[in-house]
């Protein structure tokens, strides 16, 4: 909780990367507080009691948000999804905004590796954006599990890690009200 408020504040896509985290990890301890609790809250040295217990609450609440929208098994939840679509939503205005060429370009160097992402996943439902984050994910989750990662991989995640970086500074500057501003000038 403590942890995704401040990701929130200062990095967007590692939030979201965070946050399908805690997905995983919820999904992991079954729903089950008290599973949570053991294998997740009781680990936190230095918390107060008050700081645990809001802990414990802001797990609760995610709990309950997933079995209501069905995404005990798989999925994210809406809130996640949002950021998604205001990523999205950004990332649209800023290829159409011809201040933006370094952006754009930036774009079109990581469009091969989303278009070759997207074709061997068999999926093309998921967008641009969050095929990106589909590849940062996995990448998280294969160095997480020690697996080996080709030159090929570590080749795209680079590119791709470029691509949402640029992206995500650029949503801290539309947040702050200071990205078409900037530009402006």
């Amino acid at each position: 909780m403590f942890t995704a408020s401040e990701k929130r504040k200062e990095n967007i896509a590692e939030y979201l990367l965070y946050m399908w985290q805690i997905e995983d990890i919820i999904r992991a301890n079954d729903l089950d507080i008290d599973r949570i609790k053991a294998n997740v809250i009781d680990r936190y040295t230095g918390l107060s009691d008050e700081q645990r217990l809001q802990m414990t609450e802001w797990y609760e609440s995610l709990i309950d948000m997933m079995r209501r929208e069905g995404v005990a098994k798989s999925g994210h939840l809406q809130l996640n999804r949002n950021v998604i679509v205001q990523l999205v939503d950004l990332h649209m205005a800023l290829l159409k905004d011809p201040r933006f060429a370094e952006y754009t370009a930036e774009f079109y160097r990581t469009l091969p590796y989303i278009v070759e992402l997207r074709a061997k996943s068999g999926d093309e439902r998921p967008g641009e954006i969050e095929t990106c984050f589909n590849a940062l994910y996995g990448m998280l989750m294969l160095r997480l599990q020690h697996k080996e990662i080709t030159d090929a991989t570590r080749q795209a995640i680079t590119q791709i890690s470029k691509f949402i970086a640029l992206l995500a500074h650029n949503f801290k500057l539309d947040e702050n009200d200071e990205l078409f501003q900037q530009e402006q000038q």
